[in-house]
């Protein structure tokens, strides 16, 4: 099962058990110790949130936020799990995946004060590095361990997906380093 069906299936659970249809990202976050915390944060406040910024490639409409640090099943997804899993069933596997895999992983590299900062876009990865080449190095290295033992497929990813990395540079950047050094 995927991280967005877990946290979805624990959201629900939750919700079943207080008569309700709210909760907060940490009650998911403890019933689902197994998982990375920051994970399944993201999952419930940015990638399964509809009312949320479009920040992934790839969302599910699985909740809404109600107020600050307070989120509510969106209500097609209220339904018994019992009649969406015979739903399912009965759908063929082509129909069943809405969208196609993605053959790549993206990462933003920015320049620190001390270091090259490398941050991945779909997954839940974050280094960095004293030159742009260690940190790149340190990306490959750190997404190998993050994907070891797992379906890329599970994450929406083709089976050798490619890494694409933007650097992002402030534009007056130039120009406040000339303004300190007068």
């Amino acid at each position: 099962m995927t991280v967005h069906e877990d946290v979805l299936r624990t959201a629900r659970r939750i919700c079943r058990e207080r008569g309700d249809w709210e909760f907060t990202p940490g009650e998911i976050v403890r019933a689902l110790p197994e998982l990375n915390a920051n994970s399944v944060r993201t999952h419930v406040v940015s990638r399964c949130c509809i009312n949320a910024p479009k920040n992934h490639p790839h969302k599910w409409d699985y909740f809404r936020r109600v107020r600050r640090g307070v989120y509510e099943i969106a209500s097609p997804y209220r339904r018994d799990a019992k009649r969406r899993a015979s739903a399912r069933v009965a759908e063929s596997a082509g129909a069943y995946r809405s969208t196609p895999l993605r053959d790549s992983v993206h990462a933003i590299v920015s320049r620190g004060l001390r270091a090259f900062v490398v941050e991945c876009l779909e997954v839940a990865v974050v280094t960095q590095g004293r030159s742009l080449d260690e940190a790149v190095a340190n990306l490959r290295e750190a997404l190998a361990l993050h994907f070891e033992g797992e379906d890329p497929g599970a994450f929406g990813l083709t089976a050798s997906p490619r890494l694409v990395i933007t650097y992002e540079s402030s534009l007056d950047h130039g120009t406040a380093a000339q303004t300190a050094l007068r």
